[in-house]
């Protein structure tokens, strides 16, 4: 009997704690293939940007992806209970970010080695150049949820997103390898397809741009859209987790900032608190804030209509772009009808 038999008979009682205690609701899930019902291969990810690079990767072959972090969450501070680890031991594979950005799944990734859990470890970060920590960060953050002072959130680069990908079609040929060509394909196709695109239309917007500086609301995640495009990203949270306090000296940053750009619009994450932006819009010209997401999380409604890292691009984050860059007015930038009302100012999920 492997672990994960053992699991699926409810012999993993031990586990019981090991990843947390909290009580939290299901995650998203989606599928890639035929689905886990019929017992075919199942791979779980810990994060949901590469939740749907997998999916897609396997599209048309029997493993099937799932999403482990609930809908609403960031999978990067997030604390689950110990069902999740039970999860990624009964699942045949376990895609994650790499050491020291997700401690729940460094934990769990610990439980699988020293149980001897078949699950195969599937790093997305492998061989991806990171750039250093920014400087705005706080002194007393660096190294958590860092590799040796390294900022993790790579995958807002799309260039070094296809790495991922590759890295994902690698270890589900391996699982799969009666459908490795179809998994090699999916690759392929997404990265030019989807990635590419999503790269060139970026480098677009930014090409457009007159100013070279974005203030953001938000937590310190967004460094590798400003390294790749050749902006200046100044968040207003300067830690690399979505939370922790906004300090004086951060607001009165900000202010100087948005008064020597003539800065009218800012953006604001998602998935996190909405006082520091209202904080600007009451001390400073900042007319507005709109969303911005570095894809660590998704909404009900985005799950409803089944976006992924593709459809945050266009439906959230380029269009906040255009419009905090002022290369384009919120009603020109918005991609549908009625997506001013929805987004501006808006209010925390």
């Amino acid at each position: 009997m492997t672990r994960r038999d053992a699991i699926r008979a409810g012999a993993a009682t031990a586990l019981a704690g090991v990843a947390g205690c909290s009580s939290l609701p299901s995650a998203p899930v989606g599928t890639g293939g035929a689905g886990s019902d019929d017992g075919g291969p199942v791979a779980v990810a810990s994060f949901f940007s590469f939740f749907d690079f997998g999916r897609n990767v396997a599209e048309g072959t029997p493993l099937t992806v799932e999403n482990l972090v609930p809908t609403g969450l960031h999978g990067h501070g997030w604390d689950p209970n110990s069902s999740i680890t039970r999860r990624i031991i009964e699942a045949d594979a376990f895609v994650h970010v790499g050491e020291d950005f997700q401690p729940w799944a460094d934990r769990a990734i610990e439980t699988i080695r020293a149980d001897g859990a078949d699950t195969a470890l599937l790093n997305v970060r492998e061989g991806i150049e990171l750039v250093d920590l920014a400087a705005s960060l706080d002194r007393d953050e660096e190294g958590v949820g860092a590799q040796r002072g390294k900022d993790p959130h790579f995958w807002l680069d799309p260039r070094r997103a296809k790495r991922s990908v590759d890295n994902i079609a690698d270890g589900f040929a391996e699982l799969v390898p009666d459908h490795a060509d179809r998994i090699r394909q999916n690759a392929e196709a997404y990265k030019t397809d989807v990635l590419d695109r999503i790269d060139a239309d970026y480098e677009a917007i930014f090409d457009r741009a007159e100013r070279d500086v974005v203030q953001l609301a938000a937590h310190n995640a967004f460094q590798y859209i400003g390294e790749r495009y050749g902006v200046r990203m100044r968040p207003l949270v300067t830690n690399l987790a979505a939370s922790g306090d906004v300090k004086p000296a951060d607001v009165r940053e900000a202010t100087r900032v948005i008064r020597e750009n003539d800065i009218r619009y800012i953006a604001n994450g998602v998935f996190e608190s909405q006082r520091p932006a209202q904080q600007l819009l009451r001390e400073t010209d900042v007319e507005a804030y709109f969303p911005v997401t570095p894809y660590a999380g998704v909404r009900d409604e985005w799950v409803a209509e089944d976006w992924g890292y593709e459809e945050i691009a266009y439906n959230i984050n380029m269009p906040t772009f255009k419009i905090v860059l002022g290369t384009e007015t919120p009603e020109a930038a918005a991609p549908t009808d009625g997506w001013v009302e929805q987004w501006r100012n808006f209010e925390p999920v």
